[in-house]
């Protein structure tokens, strides 16, 4: 089993996502992450999907996907052939908030995005990994909330959505 970023770009339609995750449902597969999103071409989005599965799944899922009338393209990459970040939020209270607190926040490149008088919330982008080591630092100053997006990448090869639109 590995992990795969699938690329869908599709046409903006109402309920195009429910039948893009139908999908896994049907075959019990989870989903990892998954963002959408509009892409630079009006009218075109493009949803990122992330899986832990074997190779031979990955290409039955992604064929699945791309037989959807209002998909125009889907792909997968392994992690090697993407740039993929996440980022996560924390909300923490403010009488946690002291020096070894703060050379925490610097030494994982977090930084503070909101101050309120009873929390702040601190801001960190980067791979599952590293926000992951966060929380697990973070729940022992009293964690209130935690956030993390899914996985927003990008493939490293030279092909651009205007190559799928025509």
């Amino acid at each position: 089993m590995k992990r795969y970023t699938i690329f869908v770009i599709t046409e903006n339609f109402i309920g195009i996502l429910n039948r893009i995750t139908i999908i896994f449902t049907r075959r019990g597969i989870n989903i990892d992450a998954l963002t959408a999103s509009e892409s630079r071409i009006p009218g075109i989005h493009r949803i990122t999907i992330e899986v832990t599965v074997n190779e031979d799944t990955v290409i039955q899922l992604v064929n699945q996907i791309e037989k959807i009338i209002d998909v125009i393209k889907a792909f997968y990459h392994e992690d090697e052939g993407v740039v993929y970040q996440e980022i996560a939020l924390y909300k923490i209270p403010v009488s946690r908030l002291d020096g070894g607190l703060e050379k925490i926040i610097r030494q994982h490149n977090a930084k503070i995005i909101a101050a309120e008088p009873d929390f702040v919330v601190l801001e960190l982008t980067g791979h599952k990994e590293q926000t992951q080591e966060l929380l697990e630092i973070l729940k022992g100053y009293g964690l209130l909330e935690f956030a993390r997006s899914g996985r927003v990448a990008v493939a490293k090869r030279m092909l651009t959505i205007d190559s799928y639109v025509k």
